[in-house]
């Protein structure tokens, strides 16, 4: 096919070659249409991205590389990476932060644990690493949310506590 290409574009090919080939060569893949396949988006299958959200769920209050993450599906770290951003629209660093705040959001709504033990409940190593991206994803601070969340439970406030 790629020497239809060429040969439809009217130049003959040369083993010594002209100057030209690396021309013929773009015109053939414009022809051809090779240009579309490099605009495809790789993706993991739906049950390789199940499996890794399951993992990441089970394991928040660990810390969690790349390299973990990509043996669970049996892939290379970058390949891993690559293709869970195709299907996430996210890398998995992020992901992985974003599921710990989600979770933290959980635990906040009540004083049962302190805003320490919550962070590292849900795997951060310090409360200041907590707080500072907490407060990328959320825009407010967790102690900030936490009050907001305590005062919207109490009665009078539109909580569950205001059903008869």
């Amino acid at each position: 096919m790629l020497w239809n290409a060429l040969d439809m574009s009217g130049s003959t090919p040369s083993p010594v070659g002209t100057g030209h080939a690396g021309e013929e060569i773009m015109d053939a893949q414009r022809i051809v249409g090779a240009g579309e396949i490099a605009e495809q988006v790789a993706r993991l299958p739906g049950c390789r991205v199940r499996r890794v959200t399951d993992y990441v769920q089970q394991n928040l209050d660990k810390a969690l590389t790349i390299s973990d993450l990509a043996a669970v599906v049996y892939m290379s770290p970058y390949h891993f990476a690559r293709l869970f951003k195709g299907s996430t629209g996210v890398p998995p660093h992020r992901f992985v932060a974003r599921q710990r705040i989600a979770s933290a959001v959980a635990l906040l709504g009540t004083q049962e644990h302190s805003i320490t033990e919550i962070s590292h409940r849900v795997g951060f190593r310090t409360v200041s690493h907590f707080t500072t991206v907490f407060r990328r994803v959320t825009g407010t601070t967790p102690g900030a949310f936490r009050a907001t969340a305590l005062q919207d439970k109490r009665p009078g406030r539109g909580g569950s506590d205001d059903l008869p």
